[in-house]
């Protein structure tokens, strides 16, 4: 018997609901072991939007977000 026979035969044995769970199981491995593809940057996601942010203004609604951020009082 071959492993793919017996997978196929324990598998028929369960209850449908466990061979449910067996199948999320099988799809949770496939996109495991799918190949990564490589992160763009975000500079890369926005290339698109045609805008000009600069470090400055980075910067600067960093500080904004910061700022108004609540603070546990030590």
């Amino acid at each position: 018997m071959t492993t793919e026979d017996l997978l196929l035969d324990r598998w028929r044995s369960l209850p449908l609901d466990k061979q449910h769970q067996v199948l999320d199981f099988v799809e949770f491995l496939q996109h495991q072991s799918a190949p990564k593809r490589p992160r763009r940057s975000l500079r890369g996601v926005c290339a698109e939007l045609k805008t000009d942010v600069t470090e400055a203004e980075i910067a600067g609604t960093r500080r904004e977000m910061w700022a108004t951020f609540p603070r546990e009082d030590l």
